[in-house]
């Protein structure tokens, strides 16, 4: 089985955690389900400099990777995914969704109330209890 390693960004501004949806895909495990944006380390690349790239990317933004929070092994039907997780701020900028259908800002205790991807709910978890 396939294993891919990728980097999420828990982007937090004004104490909200920013919340981006997938578009509708066939792949019915992601299809419009929430996660924290970000995506594959290339060759080269930090993990961090990854991060600040698939933001850039994504979401037409800047942020600053100020922690890791964990990573999350979780094998889906296909693939098995490695994803890293840091705590990242947005001081200023408006996001442009480019591979996004929908974005919320919500705080920590509302987290729960979204259909996540299967690898992001351990860091809903993980942020709920924090």
């Amino acid at each position: 089985m396939k294993t891919i390693e990728v980097v999420a960004a828990v982007i937090l501004r004004e104490e909200k955690v920013l919340c981006v949806r997938r578009d509708e895909h066939e792949k019915e495990y992601v299809s419009l389900k929430w996660e924290f944006p970000g995506g594959k380390v290339e060759v080269g690349e930090s993990r961090e400099e990854a991060l600040v790239r698939e933001i850039r990317e994504e979401l037409s933004v800047d942020i600053e990777v100020s922690e890791f929070l964990m990573t999350v092994e979780h094998t889906y039907p296909d693939f098995h995914l490695t994803m890293h997780v840091f705590k990242c701020v947005l001081d200023q900028g408006e996001i442009t969704l480019n591979e996004h259908v929908a974005l919320k800002w919500l705080s920590v205790d509302e987290l729960d109330q979204l259909d996540w991807a299967a690898a992001d709910v351990p860091v809903v978890k993980s942020l709920m209890q924090a």
